[in-house]
């Protein structure tokens, strides 16, 4: 009987470790009282001032500044005694706006696109005199194969001027039907500045800016 009841008394319970408390050292709690006094001395997320909102754009198409166009007062009337091949190029700028492609500012244009064309079938000429060269005749290869791309690379040249003197000729049936200096997709004024720097234009700068963009999104 005393070995059953021993047998079944539970073990006694081990006896309740107490948490020994950390030590801090005096270093360490001056650390802590001197970031808890800076963190109070920061200005809270409320005071600190928010940037002012940006604006949204008013528009997707952004306005090119356009430089404003000096007219010599001299220049203003010296158009009227001159003949319109025989302009300057700051003599016709400085003729009013409203002589905009005139007989003589259509005249001053057609010499320009002339000109522009004979210097380019003179230099398709040149072209054709190169070309009659006989590479099979030349004996060292390298200097045959250095002619070859001479010659592909003229060719390439003469084509893209191929394409201009048809933009060329173009632009001469425009001036003889009175459309030339006016965009075909809006009918403004193409401008004098812009006439200049390409006689072949037909669109607007700003027109021309919509259809590169277009051809941007779209690819085509």
């Amino acid at each position: 009987m005393n070995k059953a009841a021993a047998k079944t008394t539970p073990p006694a319970a081990a006896p309740a470790v107490k948490p020994t408390p950390l030590k801090t050292s005096s270093k360490s709690a001056t650390k802590a009282a001197r970031l808890s006094a800076a963190a109070a001395a920061e200005p809270t997320p409320r005071n600190i001032p928010l940037p002012p909102p940006s604006r949204p754009p008013a528009s997707n198409v952004v306005d090119l500044p356009r430089p404003v166009r000096k007219i010599d007062p001299k220049l203003a009337n010296v158009w009227k005694t001159k003949a319109g091949r025989e302009l300057t190029e700051d003599e016709l700028q400085a003729m009013p706006d409203g002589e905009y492609m005139n007989d003589k500012q259509l005249d001053f244009f057609r010499g320009q696109l002339e000109k522009q064309r004979n210097d380019l079938l003179d230099n398709a000429g040149e072209t054709t005199e190169h070309l009659r060269e006989d590479t099979s005749i030349v004996p060292d290869p390298a200097d045959r194969a250095t002619i070859e791309e001479e010659h592909a690379l003229e060719l390439r040249t003469r084509d893209r001027e191929r394409k201009l003197l048809k933009k060329i000729s173009q632009s001469l049936q425009r001036i003889e039907s009175g459309e030339y200096g006016f965009c075909d997709e809006t009918g403004e004024p193409i401008g004098l500045g812009r006439l200049l720097a390409r006689p072949t234009a037909t669109l607007s700068l700003e027109a021309q800016q919509r259809r590169e963009m277009k051809q941007k999104m779209f690819g085509d």
